[in-house]
């Protein structure tokens, strides 16, 4: 029997963000938001091993999404994937990786890479150009969708259906409101270019969810302004109101800055 996806959400908050992504062809990471050791334990702890990878794509250059970058591509001679204007800021901030391992992949092409067609789409986020993928084998479907400060119909028309998401899940308003950032960095938060919270984010999952949506990773909490506990109750109330059974039909999932996830076959 062939397994059209295997993933993994190795590392996923403020902190830093990574995702594992395997066909019968191949695997994928999709960002490198820790440092080479920490990744090479976080591999551990799926079984898998970094040399293995067929790429990394890459979503956009704030560091908690590149941290490990250039250290994985140089050791590993892995190809890398960003768009244009990613690269280039990227290049400004580690402008070592061997010009043969870069690969320019802009927002709204599709690629086949490692047994997937990928497609990218951008998101609204204070990045130079940030995106994130859409993974297809076959019938199969995974969409990861972070760092967003809201989720445009574009955007939902693009991941509806997916089997599986990876949804940004960021932060609780009123934690973030009484919290203790600064106004401004509260502000960059709230915009159309921060992130999504869990309330904003349920209510765009209910848009997309359909019958062969299967599970939901809570993705990319704040540390300081959200909990695992609250971002899961606060979803789960929302998609319930609106006849989503979270119990049965689509399960929402932790994800965890130091754990790596257990391997999910869609």
């Amino acid at each position: 029997m062939i397994i059209l996806i295997k993933m993994s959400v190795l590392a996923s908050g403020s902190t830093g963000n990574a995702t594992y992504v395997e066909s019968d062809k191949g695997a994928l990471l999709v960002d490198v938001g820790l440092t080479g050791k920490k990744m090479e334990a976080l591999f551990n702890q799926i079984d898998r091993d970094i040399k293995d990878l067929k790429g990394i794509l890459v979503t956009h250059e704030h560091v908690d999404h590149i941290k490990g970058l250039g250290v994985l591509a140089r050791k590993y001679k892995l190809p890398v994937y960003a768009n244009e204007n990613t690269w280039k800021a990227i290049e400004r901030k580690d402008g070592n990786i061997p010009s043969d391992q870069k690969f320019i992949f802009n927002p709204y092409e599709t690629k086949s890479i490692a047994g997937f067609d990928i497609e990218s789409f951008n998101v609204s986020h204070d990045a130079i150009d940030p995106q994130f993928y859409i993974f297809h084998n076959d019938y199969k479907k995974l969409s990861l969708i972070t760092d967003t400060g809201y989720v445009s119909d574009r955007m939902k028309g693009m991941i509806h259906g997916s089997d599986c998401f990876v949804f940004e899940s960021n932060h609780d308003v009123d934690m973030l409101r009484m919290g203790r950032y600064p106004w401004k960095t509260k502000q960059r938060i709230l915009s159309d270019e921060g992130h999504v919270s869990n309330e904003d984010a349920a209510y765009a999952m209910r848009e997309v969810i359909t019958g062969s949506t299967k599970r939901i990773y809570l993705s990319h909490l704040s540390r300081d302004n959200n909990m695992k506990d609250l971002a899961r109750m606060s979803v789960e109330q929302v998609l319930n109101e609106h006849d989503i059974d979270t119990q049965n039909d689509v399960v929402l999932y932790d994800t965890d800055k130091d754990f790596a996830t257990m391997i999910y076959e869609l």
